[in-house]
């Protein structure tokens, strides 16, 4: 995790990225550095200094060059994270496994609820975390919910339309029927 932090510390700062475009090109002095980035001497050391922190660049009398198998592991361990995805049972239909990788999170949470016919397949998924014969008040199904997209009282209502939950008149309990 603190090696995810530090790549996108280094990618999401103008200067440090500018450094590795300089270095890219060949190795440089930290004075060269600073002068054709237009930097501080103290602002070069400082930049130059966390990038060799972490392994981005390497230091030898002085000469700064860019590390770049390091670079190259810090920006594929990133691109690997954001590619995971919400791996569905093989048990089920290519269609159901289609939808719920589209619209769920890594973690199944769901990233997107969709229209119907699709919101069915999302909502099969969803009421798998209820169990049968048992009550639950409103607070209990939001909290259920919550766990896997911010619209509790639109799934929830999703989910009686469906006849999936069942639900006193008055809201006071609710149980999975389906």
């Amino acid at each position: 995790m603190n090696q995810m932090l530090d790549y996108v510390k280094v990618m999401s700062d103008p200067t440090r990225l500018r450094i590795i475009g300089i270095l890219s090109q060949g190795t440089a002095t930290r004075k060269e550095v600073a002068e054709r980035l237009e930097l501080s001497p103290k602002d070069s050391l400082t930049h130059l200094g966390f990038l060799e922190f972490i392994g981005v660049v390497s230091q030898e009398n002085g000469v700064f060059s860019l590390n770049d198998d390091r670079l190259a592991v810090l920006a594929k361990e990133k691109l690997l994270e954001e590619k995971q995805l919400y791996v569905p049972d093989e048990a089920l239909d290519e269609k159901t496994k289609k939808v719920l990788r589209a619209h769920l999170n890594a973690d199944g949470s769901i990233r997107q609820i969709p229209a119907p016919p699709k919101l069915q397949i999302i909502l099969d998924y969803l009421i798998d975390f209820f169990e049968f014969d048992k009550n639950y008040t409103e607070k209990e199904i939001n909290t259920i919910i919550k766990r896997f997209n911010e619209d509790t009282a639109g799934l929830r209502r999703d989910l009686v339309d469906a006849k999936m939950l069942a639900r006193e008149s008055d809201g006071s309990r609710y149980w999975r029927i389906k």
